[in-house]
């Protein structure tokens, strides 16, 4: 169960040098289906460390560079101020969050004056944060591996959608921002070199109806061939409930490795089937940290007659990656 005080930082339960506490804040315009906006605003403090990396992302386009993107900032030791406050913290690279309700609101602030970029919003949650390690509330959770969803990295994890409210300016334009989307913050100790792979995606219909997930997928096919999808957590939020998925799975078609399309096929634990579809308006590299990347990319979603809007980060570490393209 998630309590208040999980917004901010926790105990290392480990000496590992590596513990690290995440938030990660996904939003979007896309409103002008020809140019959507998909941006990213993230923190990866690793408080024994003294360090915080932090990544922010615009990007409208299909795009393999993250220069390529219509905007891209990437710091990797930044100094975690002190006293270090996971509530209310300003970072060196221009990023002020502050959580006034403790997993229910944050205000997130970010300017780069000299590429003419300015980010304010609100998320609001929509309902409770999601324990993936609680069974009370994740049905998948009563028998984990380990070797899947990033083990020790999601010792600690929650996912919670909200609405978010905002404006975006960025090279003399205007972009409001209206939006249902997810947030998540994860703790526990988190590798430089990641071996699982993580395919973290949601699709936001309405306030009253999101489907989150997370899955497995296997990259022996290669950059582009088409790749299973083996459900390991997520939920519906169906009119401020959440539904604990308790089976799921699908099909991600891929452009080196970037999400083409995927069909999805998810059971909750009040026995209702949803089939999606999504189609990618979007992708982009996103490094979250040196070790991995995370193939990104914004879908417009499609179940039972209604349409929606979410991303989709498939992760895989360098390694997977370089053995995935050098297969011959």
């Amino acid at each position: 169960m998630i309590r208040p005080e999980d917004a901010q930082f926790h105990p290392p339960t480990s000496e590992d040098p590596l513990w690290a506490e995440t938030n990660y804040f996904g939003l979007y315009a896309a409103q002008d289906t020809a140019s959507p906006l998909n941006i990213g605003v993230y923190g990866l403090f690793r408080e024994p460390l003294g360090v915080v990396g932090s990544t922010v992302s615009v990007n409208s386009r299909k795009v393999s560079l993250p220069w390529a993107a219509d905007y891209w900032d990437a710091w990797e030791h930044l100094v975690i101020p002190r006293p270090a406050n996971l509530l209310d913290y300003e970072l060196a690279n221009g990023l002020k969050v502050v959580c006034a309700e403790p997993n229910q609101v944050w205000d997130v602030d970010y300017a780069d004056e000299a590429a003419g970029m300015d980010l304010h919003f609100r998320f609001t949650a929509l309902a409770e944060p999601y324990d993936i390690n609680d069974p009370a509330q994740d049905p998948m959770a009563a028998d984990p591996d380990p070797d899947l969803t990033w083990g020790h990295a999601y010792a600690g994890h929650f996912d919670l959608t909200g609405h978010v409210e905002g404006e975006l300016r960025l090279r003399g334009a205007t972009h409001p921002i209206d939006c249902v989307s997810t947030m998540d913050h994860s703790w526990g100790v988190r590798a430089e070199r990641q071996t699982s792979r993580l395919s973290w995606l949601h699709a936001h219909f309405s306030k009253d109806f999101v489907v989150h997930g997370l899955f497995d997928f296997d990259t022996g096919g290669g950059p582009d061939a088409p790749s299973a999808l083996s459900m390991t957590h997520g939920y519906v939020l169906d009119h401020g409930k959440l539904h604990g998925l308790k089976a799921g799975g699908g099909t991600t078609w891929r452009d080196g490795f970037y999400p083409r399309a995927i069909e999805l096929s998810v059971t909750d634990a009040a026995d209702r089937t949803f089939e999606l579809e999504g189609t990618g308006l979007t992708t982009f590299p996103w490094q979250a940290w040196p070790g991995t990347v995370g193939h990104n990319a914004l879908l417009r979603w499609t179940c039972d007659g209604r349409t929606g809007y979410g991303e989709c980060m498939d992760f895989i570490g360098l390694g997977e990656l370089g053995a995935a393209y050098n297969r011959g």
